[in-house]
């Protein structure tokens, strides 16, 4: 089963809703705001994406500018930006789609349609 965190507002997250819909691809939608992923969850995301921690971050959110984030995580443990990113939904780049097997942050319809085999 496949979870798309996303927020119902972002336009980027209706694109891939859209797109995934039209791809005749089930998913359970998680509002990232009520439901954002914990730090051990993000965790094994990181892992298994294979991704560094920082681009889990929403870098073009008002969140992360209003607290100078791209100052401060590059001084951050990754203990410390786990806890950043699990306090606060709004901190992690969106839409983020999970599976048993792969995450993909950030909606790229080549990357999407390769990793999802369509």
């Amino acid at each position: 089963m496949l979870i798309l965190y996303c927020h119902p507002n972002c336009s980027t997250c209706k694109k891939a809703k859209k797109w995934l819909e039209k791809a005749g691809i089930a998913y359970e939608e998680r509002d990232i705001r009520l439901q954002n992923p914990d730090a051990d969850t993000l965790l094994a995301l990181r892992q298994k994406s294979g991704l560094p921690l920082k681009r889990f971050f929403n870098t073009s959110g008002m969140q992360y500018r209003a607290l100078a984030l791209s100052e401060k995580l590059p001084e951050m443990s990754e203990e410390e930006l786990l806890c950043l990113l699990a306090s606060d939904g709004m901190l992690v780049k969106r839409p983020l789609l999970v599976s048993d097997s792969m995450v993909l942050v950030g909606f790229r319809e080549e990357a999407w349609a390769k990793a999802l085999g369509q």
